[in-house]
């Protein structure tokens, strides 16, 4: 296993970038403590793959170094790396049987045949394919496949990373939380280094206890599920982390309240006037609170998802959303009230620090 240590890291697909628009990486500096599990969450194009092939060496980047622990690997080639990758759709050896799959990586290395057949033994017995140990690649489903190609990932004891990408794209809705939960195990009982690319937040957010949230060639925040929930510090991150995502609200700013629509909002702490020319208050729709009380809103829709019901409606013309218990009985007068411990500034884009907030 290995600390990866990523330097001042930028990427361009174009041979002579003029500006930052020209690099599907800006600049990534960012350190993956030894044994993490961290996943690389972002919309599609947001760099994120591009960023794993340069840990793989795949890729070289543009500008910065690459350190694994204290070697420099910036300009080694990708089997001199030791580091297994897990692409999105399963690469398997067709005519091979499940078993000798799994042993490929280690007889490649010409590590001792009992051992191989303890290794794979104990990868078959994680991944649940004992029962196709005999069985040829060729005939199995993409789940099975891809349960090849993550116990591959998983068989060598010495690699310093395990990279995967997208994985469970072209698995079966079904499976997905079943796998997901073998990873989680496998890291609690392996404790490799690991990383997760995934445009899906559900699959970062069960996976990783590092999430590495990337936007335009950029990473806009790092931090626990928790942390990117409660507190995001750039407004994508509020957007795109939740469902519905983080409720934006233009925002003037006024001591220490802000106005919305003209009408004043107590902040939870006292922020300095922000430098930025966009200001937006932010609140969760799981602490918008729904009433008889507060600034007076105007129902547009509302969803029935089960257990709860997702409330859409109109604030001063801006549009807002709270999620409410299912038997909640909604007023023909609504008004609605922001939880204070829950409100975030934002002043463009970037979230306002607030002095004396709990």
């Amino acid at each position: 296993m290995a600390r990866l240590t990523l330097k001042d890291i930028r990427h361009s697909y174009t041979p002579n970038p003029a500006s930052d628009a020209d690099y599907a990486l800006k600049r990534v500096d960012h350190v993956f403590e030894d044994g993490g599990a961290y996943a690389l969450l972002g919309p599609s194009g947001c760099g994120k793959t591009t960023l794993l092939n340069i840990i793989s060496g795949i890729l070289r980047p543009s500008e910065g170094e690459i350190h694994f622990d204290t070697l420099d690997v910036t300009d080694l080639p990708t089997e001199e790396r030791n580091i297994a990758q897990v692409f999105q759709f399963p690469v398997v050896y067709d005519t091979m049987t499940v078993y000798d799959n799994l042993a490929f990586p280690l007889r490649n290395r010409r590590v001792p045949e009992d051992v191989v057949d303890r290794r794979v033994r104990e990868i078959l017995a994680m991944t649940g394919l004992e029962e196709r140990a005999k069985r040829r690649a060729k005939g199995l489903t993409a789940d099975d496949k891809q349960k090849i190609s993550l116990g591959r990932g998983l068989a060598r004891p010495d690699v310093n990373a395990i990279l995967f990408d997208e994985p469970l794209t072209v698995i079966d809705p079904h499976m997905k939380w079943t796998l997901r939960t073998q990873l989680k195990e496998l890291h609690r009982r392996f404790g490799r280094t690991m990383v997760y690319v995934t445009h899906d937040q559900t699959e970062a957010l069960t996976f990783a206890d590092t999430v590495v949230v990337m936007y335009e060639g950029e990473i806009v925040q790092i931090g626990t599920p928790e942390e990117l929930f409660e507190h995001p510090r750039h407004t994508f991150v509020g957007y795109f982390i939740g469902s519905p995502g983080m409720n934006l609200l233009p925002a003037e700013f006024d001591g220490a309240t802000v106005r919305v629509g003209g009408r004043p909002v107590a902040l939870p702490g006292t922020p300095q006037r922000p430098s930025g020319e966009r200001i937006e208050l932010g609140i969760r729709p799981e602490f918008v609170r729904l009433g008889r009380e507060g600034m007076p809103v105007s129902i547009t829709k509302v969803e029935d998802i089960g257990r709860r019901k997702i409330v859409h409606a109109s604030l001063e013309g801006e549009t807002i959303a709270a999620i409410v218990k299912e038997d909640m009985e909604i007023p023909a007068e609504p008004h609605v009230v922001f939880d204070p411990a829950h409100l975030n500034l934002y002043a463009d884009s970037w979230r306002v620090e607030l002095e004396g907030r709990p």
